[in-house]
C-alpha cells in the first residue's frame, strides 16, 4: 500500500482498497492481512529500507542536497523504455530545464513515490510493472534509479487509460470509478470483473462474457490495445444482466432479499414461501439488483403509485366493462394458479371479442400500478385471489 502521502493516507482509503479487491474476488497471495516474505506491506513501515538504499545512492555520489530536500543527480542520458504495450520509446533526459533532477526526499523527511516505488519493486523481486500509460513518462526516471543501484529494471507494460463517454479521463472523482458504486447499485462482482478485463483488451474471437479462469488462461499483455478504452455503463448493465440470469434460485433469492431489506422492505412481515415465490417471478427480468425494489414493490405493499401514462391509456371508459368481466371470471376460479388464470383471461377476451392484450394491460396496471413487470399470470397467482380482486375493485373506482 502506497501510503507516503500523509493527507490521503486514511484507514477509510485503505479499507476501500481491500474491500473493493475482495468484493471483485481478486484475492492476493501476499500483502497486507496475508503476510509474506517481502513485507512489511505498507510503505510507511519500510522507512529503514528506504534509508538504506538512499545511503547507497549517497555513497555512490548520485545524491545532492537542495534547500533541505534530497535530489537524485540525473546522468543526463537517453533512456529507452522497451514497453510491452507501447513499444520502444526513447526519452532524452539530457536537458535539465525540461527534466530537472528529481526529488527523492522532501525537506520534511517524506519520500517521493518515484524512489520508494523503485525500491519496493527491487526488494520484492517484481517481474512486471503494469500501470496506466499516464505513468509512462515517469518510467525513465525509475530506470535511472535502477541503473544507479546496479539493478536490472522489471518489464514495463503501460496500459491505455479509461475514458468517460464524453472523452474525458475517468478519475477517482467520477462516481463510476469507485467499486463501492457498483456494490451499492446491485451489480455482481463477476460481471464487473469481466467488463473491466475487456477495457483495452479482448479475446481474438471477440467474445464478451467470459469467466475469470478463462480470461486468466488466454490473457496476454501483448494483445492489449494502444487506444484509450471508453467505459460504457450501458454495456456493463447488459453484461450484468447476463450474469444475473445465470444465478441459481438460491443465489438469486439471497441477493434479491438482501437488496430489498436494504431498501427498507420488511420481508419478515411476509411468509418466506410468499417472498420466495414473489422473487422467483423476478428472476431473469432485471439487470441489476438496484432495479428490484421498484420492480416488485407491489408484492409487499398495497400503497403503490400508478403509472400516469398507464392510467390514461388503460384505465379508460372503454376498458371498465372489460375489467369488470375479468374480475367476475377470476372470482369464479376455484384453483387460483397461473395455468387456470391464463385460460380464464384468454377465454374472457374471446367472449368480449378482443385480443387478450386488451385485458392484460388494464389488469396489470390495476394490481401492480405499472405497465411492465413479471409474468402476469404468475404474479396474480403469487398475490392470491383475495388481494387481486381487492386491487381490481380499487382500480374500478378510479375511472
Amino acid at each position: 500500500i502506497e501510503d507516503t502521502d500523509i493527507k490521503r493516507n486514511t484507514e477509510e482509503a485503505m479499507a476501500a482498497i481491500y474491500e473493493g479487491l475482495e468484493w471483485l474476488g481478486l484475492n492476493w497471495d501476499e500483502g497486507p492481512h496475508v503476510g509474506g516474505e517481502f513485507g512489511p506491506y505498507l510503505q510507511s513501515e519500510r522507512t529503514e529500507l528506504y534509508e538504506r538504499y538512499l545511503k547507497k545512492l549517497q555513497d555512490a555520489g548520485h545524491m545532492f542536497e537542495d534547500q533541505g530536500a534530497l535530489r537524485f543527480r540525473s546522468p543526463r542520458e537517453h533512456v529507452v523504455v522497451d514497453d510491452i504495450v507501447c513499444g520502444k520509446i526513447d526519452f532524452d533526459l539530457s536537458n535539465p530545464a525540461t527534466h530537472p533532477d528529481m526529488t527523492i526526499r522532501r525537506p520534511d523527511g517524506s519520500w517521493i513515490f518515484h524512489f520508494v516505488n523503485v525500491i519496493d519493486d527491487l526488494e520484492m523481486e517484481i517481474s512486471h510493472v503494469i500501470r496506466g500509460e499516464d505513468h509512462l513518462s515517469n518510467t525513465p526516471k525509475h530506470i535511472e534509479i535502477f541503473r544507479a543501484l546496479g539493478a536490472t529494471p522489471p518489464s514495463y507494460a503501460h496500459i491505455p487509460l479509461i475514458l468517460n463517454r464524453n472523452g474525458t479521463k475517468m478519475s477517482k472523482r467520477d462516481e463510476g470509478a469507485r467499486v463501492e458504486y457498483y456494490i451499492r447499485r446491485g451489480y455482481l462482482p463477476a460481471a464487473v470483473r469481466n467488463y473491466l478485463c475487456l477495457l483495452g483488451w479482448s479475446p481474438k474471437d471477440n467474445r464478451e462474457k467470459m469467466d475469470i479462469d478463462e480470461i486468466t488462461r488466454i490473457f496476454d499483455l501483448k494483445n492489449v490495445g494502444r487506444s484509450s478504452a471508453t467505459f460504457d455503463p450501458d454495456k456493463l448493465h447488459w453484461l450484468n444482466g447476463e450474469y444475473a440470469r445465470e444465478l441459481n434460485d438460491s443465489e438469486f433469492y439471497d441477493l434479491a432479499a438482501a437488496r430489498l431489506k436494504s431498501s427498507g422492505v420488511k420481508l419478515d412481515k411476509f411468509p418466506e414461501k410468499y417472498v420466495r415465490a414473489a422473487l422467483q417471478t423476478c428472476k431473469g427480468k432485471i439487470n441489476t439488483f438496484d432495479e428490484l425494489p421498484a420492480y416488485c414493490a407491489f408484492y409487499f405493499t398495497d400503497d403503490f403509485d400508478f403509472d400516469p401514462e398507464g392510467v390514461a391509456k388503460h384505465l379508460s371508459t372503454e376498458n371498465k366493462p372489460r375489467l369488470k368481466a375479468v374480475r367476475e371470471a377470476l372470482s369464479a376460479l376455484e384453483k387460483f394458479d397461473a395455468d387456470n388464470i391464463e385460460t380464464t383471461l384468454k377465454g374472457t377476451a374471446s367472449k368480449l371479442g378482443v385480443k387478450v392484450g386488451a385485458i392484460i394491460h388494464p389488469i396489470r396496471l390495476a394490481v401492480t400500478g405499472s405497465n411492465v413487470g413479471p409474468s402476469l399470470y404468475h404474479l396474480l397467482e403469487v398475490l392470491g385471489k383475495e388481494k387481486v380482486l381487492a386491487r381490481i375493485d380499487r382500480a374500478l373506482t378510479m375511472f
